[in-house]
């Protein structure tokens, strides 16, 4: 399907693998230029150079997104690069699991530096811009695990509940301006965070799917993208679940 995008400039962060990477692709498919960020500069690098080789516009940036000062820097080069920055993906995350007992400050401090706080220091530093030419997308990627909670992961589950409320209150600031924020609540999903998961923990997972199977990156793009289209102008602060029914 083809969408409408009017000369747009994204910048998806957690780009170099996974859904990062999907969501970058499939931008640059709809013929929106696409600003590759990930801390690995090899990682955003040979994502760039895949969507240009399929004849797509793409820019890698490496940046370490969980640094306030870094993503301030970066995001004024940018714009100073592009002169206009109009859709923001925030998909970057990492997990450190363990029971609270056993949790480090530092597991604690990096899961939320890095798929909360990252998220405020890109929105904090695009969203004038945005503002100004009154139009603008953000699309936040949560989890499920941020909706429901689950066991051996509340830093993981605070960080993306944290992400739903910053979705929703940026919606309201920044409606008037005609800009969109809206969140997407992936289940588990085929990607380098789930692959370590045992056969018996998957077959578990399976039986509590209704669709029977675990997601595609690109089921994760395809609702993501749309939500960057000026055809989704009339959504905002939504949270959408692409999990196949486990947190219905």
């Amino acid at each position: 399907m083809q969408l409408t995008f009017d000369n747009r400039v994204a910048l998806v962060t957690g780009a170099g693998r996974g859904i990062g990477r999907a969501i970058s692709e499939e931008l640059a498919r709809q013929g929106v230029k696409v600003i590759c960020v990930s801390k690995s500069e090899s990682s955003c690098g040979a994502v760039a150079e895949s969507i240009k080789a399929a004849g797509g516009d793409a820019f890698a940036r490496p940046v370490d997104v969980s640094d306030g000062e870094a993503v301030a820097q970066a995001a004024k080069e940018l714009l100073e690069q592009f002169g206009q920055i109009d859709i923001l993906v925030n998909n970057a995350g990492i997990t450190r699991d363990g029971l609270i007992l056993r949790m480090s400050h530092e597991d604690w401090d990096a899961v939320i530096s890095t798929n909360l706080s990252s998220c405020f220091y890109w929105s904090k530093h695009l969203i004038h811009p945005m503002a100004r030419r009154r139009w603008g997308r953000i699309v936040n990627i949560t989890s499920i695990t941020g909706l429901v909670g689950n066991a051996g992961q509340v830093n993981y589950a605070a960080a993306k509940a944290g992400m739903i409320g910053l979705t929703k209150s940026l919606a309201k600031e920044f409606g008037s301006r005609t800009l969109t924020v809206n969140a997407i609540a992936p289940g588990f999903i085929k990607t380098d965070m789930t692959s370590g998961l045992s056969d018996q923990i998957t077959e578990i997972v399976l039986k509590n799917i209704p669709l029977r199977r675990l997601g595609q990156p690109e089921d994760v793009a395809g609702i993501a993208v749309y939500l960057c289209a000026e055809e989704a102008s009339y959504i905002t602060g939504q949270v959408f679940s692409v999990d196949g029914g486990l947190a219905m």
